[in-house]
């Protein structure tokens, strides 16, 4: 980097350079929004969280996925004037979905940004898939991690259809509902102006349940081989859905947390599968790729979202943004 003050400026800069479907917006610039505008009569979907999450947040603007996305610092919330005119960049006049992580800052500038800005319909769905940051009984006040990327291409898919705001929402709350990750780490995240990583692992230890953010997971143990931490990722996930003996269809997603080769990613895949498997649990799709990444946090996460008739046509709708493509 040039320097830690820089950094969000000069990496959306690259970011709207390399991709000139992409605009810096808004009074504060960091609101990213699509060059070509919304259709009219389309639902928007605007989204929003801290940098050092690439893909999350911005890189899924486009076609069948969002629309507008407000950034804030590294691991910071969007600014309220950032959140309001990605709102109001999102409406093509059928209303607007606000769909964003569960986290304190996001929440309430959102809420205030909702009231503020000059759509007639604002709808808001929170992320809520981390397993390992709340109670199945609280769910409500769970983080948001790589499990919402999977709303975002339902309801986008929905929105691209020509659904209504209320159906679009629906959707969007019947993903989240349905979708369970848990991460895995074995080394932490560094900000950029900070000497050390926010979780300090000793060489050989790996943490359970660790954060996006470095929060604390559910053990640190040494390093055990890949199947076995596979196993119990999975086993926690398919746990929490409850029901264990009712199988069904389910979406699959391996996601890099930003410092893993894929390689890596991929044996992990192969043993998710043999799980499932067993579990007779159908893999509709899988996903294999760095989703919602954590700064140079070594690490993955896995995200397994149940779908119907109804959501599972939505995962293989046509979509285009700079980080995920379905043809």
């Amino acid at each position: 980097m040039n320097s830690p003050s820089n950094y969000v400026d000069e990496s959306l800069s690259g970011l709207v350079a390399a991709h000139s479907d992409l605009l810096r917006a808004g009074q504060t610039g960091r609101t990213i929004v699509r060059r070509s505008g919304v259709r009219r009569g389309k639902v928007g979907i605007a989204t929003g969280g801290g940098s050092g999450h690439l893909p999350l947040f911005c890189g899924y603007i486009g076609h069948g996925l969002l629309d507008s996305c407000a950034v804030g610092n590294v691991f910071e919330g969007p600014t309220l004037q950032s959140c309001v005119d990605a709102i109001d960049m999102a409406d093509g006049g059928a209303g607007v979905l606000l769909l964003y992580g569960n986290y304190g800052g996001d929440r309430m500038n959102f809420e205030m940004a909702a009231k503020m800005a000059r759509v007639a319909a604002v709808r808001s769905v929170l992320g809520t898939d981390d397993v390992a940051s709340a109670p199945r009984q609280e769910r409500q006040k769970r983080r948001g991690v790589a499990g919402l990327v999977l709303a975002f291409k339902t309801a986008g898919a929905a929105a691209e259809a020509g659904a209504c705001i209320d159906d679009v929402t629906r959707i969007a709350e019947k993903t989240v509902a349905s979708t369970y990750s848990i991460g895995l780490a074995w080394s932490g995240c560094r900000l950029p102006a900070a000497e050390a990583p926010l979780a300090d692992m000793g060489s050989n230890e790996v943490e359970l349940g660790i954060g996006i953010h470095g929060e604390p997971g559910i053990w640190r143990k040494p390093m055990g081989p890949a199947d076995a931490l596979v196993d119990e990722m999975i086993e926690r996930l398919v746990e929490d859905r409850g029901n264990p003996g009712e199988g069904g269809r389910a979406v699959l997603l391996v996601n890099n947390l930003g410092a893993t080769p894929v390689d890596e990613l991929y044996i992990a895949v192969r043993r998710a599968h043999e799980v499932l498997t067993a579990k007779r649990i159908a893999i509709a799709q899988t996903f294999v790729g760095s989703f919602a990444t954590s700064m140079e946090m070594a690490g993955l996460s896995i995200s397994i979202c149940f779908v119907d008739r109804e959501t599972e046509p939505l995962f293989i709708a046509p979509a285009a943004s700079p980080f995920w493509r379905v043809q």
